[in-house]
């Protein structure tokens, strides 16, 4: 039985080939995306329980990508976490302005990203 269904957006395959492994390897159902268009659409039609959001990525950067996906009534409750090498505290600071639940720098520890995300998960519930 899946946990939950959980959206991975970065334009860097290897990043989400490890978030696919390593979430999924939890139980979590896994959807990817490699932009913030291709997100944005994504979570409308899937709506996930989380999404994992890059912000350096073509198209549409995560920033505004969730903005897009919090002023939308089907996907704005849905937790985002930012995870970006954005690491200033301005960048931050933006990320939640945006509506991030979280923001998490690379390089990051696969097993404490899916720690936050049952954390998470439990909270939304």
């Amino acid at each position: 039985m899946k946990k939950g269904k959980i959206l991975v957006v970065d334009d860097e395959v290897n990043i989400t080939q490890i978030l696919e492994f390593s979430i999924g390897s939890e139980g979590f159902e896994v959807i990817t995306a490699q932009n913030g268009e291709e997100a944005i659409e994504k979570a409308r039609r899937e709506q996930p329980d989380l999404i994992i959001l890059d912000i350096m990525m073509p198209k549409i950067d995560g920033y505004e990508a969730c903005r897009i996906l919090k002023a939308n009534p089907l996907t704005k409750n849905i937790p985002v976490v930012l995870l970006t090498a954005k690491g200033r505290d301005i960048d931050k600071r933006l990320g939640i302005e945006v509506g991030a639940t979280d923001y998490i720098v690379k390089p990051f520890s696969p097993n404490r990203l899916v720690e936050r995300i049952h954390q998470l998960l439990s909270c939304h519930k």
